[in-house]
């Protein structure tokens, strides 16, 4: 009979032990949200759910995106001085009657 009662004890400790261990599974399931069970016709919940936005809202966000877009492609305008400019039309004269010599 003490073969019998240890071999009771061995299952009493096995199955505290599974019991601990499904315990700790249902808790790392219930951290991940609910999940989809096959049968029970549900569906996981994953993430948050998205909430509508209104039509203002949308082009709010549109016009500021729009101004980031315009204000980081915008590149200063360089400008050149009316002496500069003369400087470079006379170079390049001088260049068309070499070539025009040349040729």
């Amino acid at each position: 009979m003490t073969n019998m009662s240890g071999v009771v004890q061995q299952l009493k400790k096995e199955r505290v032990r599974l019991e601990d261990q499904l315990h700790r599974l249902t808790a790392a399931i219930t951290a991940f949200g609910r999940v989809y069970l096959h049968g029970t016709g549900t569906k996981p919940v994953v993430g948050r759910k998205k909430g509508t936005m209104s039509a203002a809202a949308r082009r709010k966000i549109s016009l500021a995106q729009k101004a980031r877009w315009a204000k980081a492609k915008a590149t200063p305008k360089r400008t050149m001085s009316v002496a500069g400019r003369k400087r470079i039309a006379a170079a390049q004269r001088a260049r068309w009657a070499r070539v025009k010599r040349a040729g």
